[in-house]
């Protein structure tokens, strides 16, 4: 039984083909089928169940199995980096989950600092929502991650980053434009785009203690759809200021009721991080601090 075959299984199910497996790890799809192959042979059991029209799932003892493999390839991973990192000839490779507007937002600056000090590490991106980045922690699939701290649970370390206040975006010309503070009961008789996305609980809570019912003409999942029906004039939403303040040809207002997320970056406990992710968290705290020192004030 080989690290190699453990690499492979893993890489099958990350991608959900053994094409695409075999694209990532420079191999013929022939070669990762044997690999996987060998290794329900040595086990002595299946680990998926394949079909011709749906592809393949994995059986009970594949997902059991899957998180031992997972575990065992994180730990490779930090040897090979504590290795790396002690003839300081850097490398490895750090998987990151996030949500898209910090994605966009806050990885880019992180990064570009990080590769300054370690161009050789290099970084596999997750994007999704809340609930799936606490998953994807729980089943290995990444080292860190960038999170909402109300929805956190209590087996993760957490690295504040900044409050991502809530506001109102509107078109140019709209009559926000004049306020300096919108009135959460102002908005009750705006039409109302709703976003389906992963913020939505925060803009419920506003119109929840506001006590009014916002006039939804739209829910739309996307941020990016959102954003261009504001510029159009279809009608008014509230969203986060860190994706937002970026888009074109929209006004912003902010609420005289204040609403924030706290974003923070998530990690195991520190005698279980690989020595990138501890380098990836000291940058991220340098580049930080700052923000956290005003919002504390």
């Amino acid at each position: 039984m080989t690290i190699a075959r453990f690499e492979v299984f893993s890489k099958v199910i990350e991608t959900g083909s053994f094409t695409k497996a075999a694209e990532k790890l420079n191999m013929t799809q022939s070669a990762v089928s044997h690999a996987v192959a060998g290794l329900e042979s040595e086990l002595g059991i299946p680990l998926l169940i394949r079909d011709r029209k749906k592809g393949f799932m994995l059986t009970e003892v594949g997902q059991k199995t899957l998180g031992h493999m997972r575990e065992i390839l994180n730990h490779m991973e930090k040897i090979k980096q504590e290795a790396a990192f002690a003839s300081n000839l850097e490398a490895g490779t750090i998987r990151i989950g996030s949500f898209a507007s910090a994605t966009a937002c806050i990885l880019p600056k992180i990064i570009s600092k990080y590769q300054k000090k370690y161009p050789n590490i290099e970084f596999i991106f997750f994007e999704g929502t809340y609930e799936e980045i606490i998953e994807w922690f729980e089943t290995g699939v990444i080292d860190i991650g960038i999170v909402v701290q109300q929805n956190m649970n209590a087996n993760l370390n957490l690295l504040p980053l900044t409050k991502d206040k809530m506001v109102v975006a509107y078109p140019e010309g709209h009559r926000f434009e004049k306020e300096t503070t919108i009135n959460v009961q102002e908005l009750k008789e705006e039409p109302f785009i709703m976003p389906k996305g992963i913020y939505r609980a925060h803009v419920d809570e506003i119109f929840a203690q506001a006590k009014i019912k916002p006039l939804v003409r739209f829910e739309v999942q996307d941020c990016a759809t959102i954003s261009s029906m504001v510029q159009e004039g279809l009608g008014i939403t509230i969203g986060p200021e860190l994706f937002l303040k970026d888009q074109p040809k929209i006004k912003l207002g902010n609420l005289n009721q204040v609403k924030c997320r706290h974003v923070a970056l998530a990690f195991p406990a520190i005698p279980y991080v690989s020595p990138a992710v501890q380098a990836f968290l000291t940058v991220a705290r340098e580049l930080f601090s700052h923000d956290n020192e005003l919002h504390s004030n």
